[in-house]
């Protein structure tokens, strides 16, 4: 970066230009803003109002304050690369800009206050309570699962299913210990009593739409290739699919296998051929993949798979996790 891409670039999700009078505590705010992003740099020593160059070496005891923030104001710690760009000040005088390189991080960062920021465009936002909680699930760093289902018991919990998955892994001890032991399934709360996570009833619920309505996979067939809807509505098979995780996924799979065209003909050696739309693996995946990684904490729909005369679309609600974004998802990896 030049100095005159900096004085033309305009702020910015990835740039930023501060003064060196910054407030030490106003310098956390677009610090902690970019590490909940996509990361960014700060140019400090250009005013962000002006674009005038001040330059930074003048202010010796200001620079190291500076230099702290990513430490002091910054919770946890952001991991900021600092490196300077020589310059000629706005009095003519050889200088340097300061440029923070801060890095898009996979934790929930805030300042010194506890108030987490997000950039958005050229604006660092401060985040209400749930989307806080909410980039805190993206970030992998708090699992939705594990919260406590509110008005859950142990008796809204099929015992019979645990004790079959218990066996399958070779678990011996009873159910409840099962439940109690592993993943936190259960747990005890500061008040004495058991509290039911999220993953335990919809992994082992009597019935988990009691808790969940939309946590539930739909089936829409149309006729023709394309999605109307009034009075040229197409949907020809319209199937929902309720249960524990497991049973839906079961369920959906035996009933989109109902629906895959198959094509038999003559082929070589006077031999007939039969050949499916959609392997059968594929379908096994995509119905595993669309129920396992759903986002549950979203609640107003459910997965969606449509099956067109050309095509068979899976929706399932969420985002991608993470830092991982269309753009970059063949290299950048995250691990939950």
């Amino acid at each position: 970066m030049t100095i005159q891409e900096i004085i033309s670039r305009k702020e910015d999700q990835t740039f930023d230009c501060k003064s060196i009078q910054i407030d030490s505590k106003a310098l956390a705010v677009p610090i902690v803003a970019f590490a909940n992003a996509d990361g960014g740099v700060i140019a400090i020593g250009v005013s962000d109002k002006t674009r005038k160059i001040e330059g930074v070496d003048q202010h010796t005891e200001k620079l190291n304050e500076l230099l702290r923030v990513p430490f002091d104001f910054c919770n946890p710690s952001v991991p900021v690369t600092c490196s300077y760009l020589p310059c000629t000040d706005k009095d003519g005088n050889g200088n340097r800009i300061l440029l923070m390189e801060i890095p898009a991080s996979s934790s929930l960062h805030t300042n010194q206050a506890d108030e987490a920021f997000m950039r958005v465009g050229d604006k660092s936002r401060k985040l209400t309570f749930d989307e806080r909680v909410q980039l805190m699930y993206d970030k992998g760093e708090r699992y939705y699962e594990d919260t406590a289902v509110y008005g859950a018991t142990i008796d809204d919990i099929d015992m019979d299913a645990v004790t079959d998955y218990a066996k399958l892994v070779g678990y011996g001890k009873s159910p409840l210990q099962y439940l109690r032991e592993n993943n936190s399934f259960v747990t005890t709360n500061k008040k004495g009593e058991e509290d039911v996570s999220t993953a335990c009833v919809l992994l082992f619920g009597k019935n988990p739409q009691k808790f969940f309505p939309r946590a539930r996979t739909r089936f829409i067939r149309y006729e023709g290739i394309d999605e109307k809807v009034g009075a040229e509505m197409n949907v020809i098979k319209d199937v929902t699919f309720e249960g524990t995780i497991l049973n839906q996924v079961k369920k959906t799979i035996e009933f989109i296998e109902t629906q895959v065209r198959e094509h038999t003909f003559l082929g070589q050696h006077a031999q007939f051929v039969t050949k499916r739309d959609y392997p059968e693996f594929v379908i096994q995946e995509m119905t595993v993949n669309a129920c396992c990684h759903r986002a549950y904490n979203i609640k107003g729909t459910e997965i969606q798979i449509k099956m067109f005369d050309d095509r068979l679309v899976f929706e399932s609600p969420g985002k991608l996790p993470g830092q991982v974004k269309p753009t970059n998802i063949r290299h950048t990896h995250f691990f939950s």
